[in-house]
């Protein structure tokens, strides 16, 4: 591992290690040529929120653990892929970090949404206090399944975000439960939030956003989480492809995935190869400094990206996807339908108008304890075992 410190000429020097290829470079929907633009790869991937496991931080739930070295890799992909969601959503795609320059009040809001305390909307503790509902106890693994439904129930309080997730089961996304959930007139789950759209309240302690108001009733931007195991202890060779082409939409928020003790962010892909930011470097927690300003260069990776071949892909994952307007989100819909056309590539998930009758109520599936179902697809996406049967579903 290279020390987090390293300055912007040895990454230059460094970055030789990334491979002379001809191939395409995808990082998050972006093609970039390995020849011509090297220091905008790096750039881009230095700029993505880069959570790590850390030690000393506030205990969970008071007497909890202060680290989560061990146990909370998973966590922090999810942390890492929804934060990408929020850079999307605040900043916008072609936002950019640069060490040491001066970033906007959005940049330090999304961050703080993350840091390791027990009021921070997306923070390990938040995430893990809550996957106690998930029937995973504080220091359990989590596999992607769990730790997207977890979000899904953490992101209804962040109404300064204001996100519409919906976590599509069974390999198949309805396109008319989307439509549903992203119409709704509502800016969060709870109609707390509505009056202040009269007044210049604060959203949670942040600035409202201007466009809000504009925006209700219209679309809430959608952050899209799919389960999927893609082969029974290996990825089948037949998704590879499709896979690759989720990495090339401009949607993209890239995949989660990993084995217990190792899961990671992956990012995009060059050649055979996928590419991703791994959790697995313990850091001491963040303190803000007495003038409240955030040190922030521990959350952003300065050494050239991890890869894995394709191949060595745990077959359970979940891919993410964001489209901030309706628009994009019929773009979206339309890609995923020519993919279905693609000679070689086998579809991942299934999209469909409306759902099938032969479908379970989607109610059922919000993972509770004492829902059979829950189980079901507990073991089934979050194996914890090596040896684990795969049930008939």
């Amino acid at each position: 591992l290279f020390p987090a410190t390293l300055t912007y000429d040895t990454l230059r020097f460094e970055y030789e290690d990334f491979p002379e290829t001809k191939e395409p470079v995808w990082i998050l929907g972006r093609k970039y040529s390995v020849f011509t633009e090297k220091e905008e790869i790096l750039l881009d991937v230095t700029s993505r929120l880069w959570f790590t496991y850390r030690k000393n931080f506030p205990a969970i739930g008071g007497t909890g653990p202060t680290s989560d070295t061990g146990w909370g890799c998973m966590l922090r992909c999810g942390q890492m892929i929804f934060a990408q969601a929020l850079v999307c959503r605040h900043l916008g795609r072609d936002w950019r970090w640069i060490k040491g320059k001066r970033q906007m009040d959005n940049y330090f809001n999304v961050l703080n949404a993350f840091i390791d305390k027990k009021d921070s909307y997306y923070s390990i503790h938040q995430i893990a206090q809550m996957g106690v509902g998930e029937g995973k106890s504080i220091g359990q693994w989590y596999g992607p399944n769990t730790v997207a439904q977890v979000l899904k129930k953490l992101a209804t309080f962040d109404t300064w975000s204001s996100l519409a997730v919906h976590i599509a089961m069974d390999n198949t996304v309805v396109m008319e439960e989307i439509r549903r959930l992203c119409q709704s007139n509502l800016p969060c789950a709870g109609a707390a939030a509505c009056p202040a759209l009269d007044s210049d309240v604060l959203y949670n302690g942040y600035p409202e956003d201007p466009g809000l108001r504009d925006r209700l009733g219209l679309w809430k931007p959608l952050v899209l989480l799919i389960p999927l195991r893609l082969g029974l202890t290996e990825i089948n060779e037949a998704y590879i492809e499709t896979l690759k082409h989720c990495f090339m939409m401009p949607q993209s928020l890239g995949v989660i995935g990993g084995k217990p003790n190792s899961a990671h962010y992956f990012i995009g892909y060059v050649g055979e190869e996928l590419i991703y930011l791994d959790p697995h470097t313990t850091q001491p927690a963040v303190e803000p400094s007495d003038s409240g300003c955030l040190p922030d260069d521990s959350f952003h990776c300065q050494h050239p990206p991890c890869r894995m071949s394709i191949a060595e892909l745990d077959p359970s994952i979940a891919v993410g996807f964001f489209c901030n307007t309706e628009a994009d989100f019929n773009d979206w819909c339309q890609q995923i339908k020519k993919l279905a056309l693609v000679r070689g590539a086998l579809p991942m998930f299934e999209l469909v108008e409306r759902q099938p009758s032969h479908f379970s109520n989607p109610d059922v599936l919000n993972l509770t304890p004492d829902s059979s179902d829950a189980d079901r697809l507990e073991r089934f996406f979050d194996s914890e075992d090596e040896d684990f049967e795969i049930l008939s579903l």
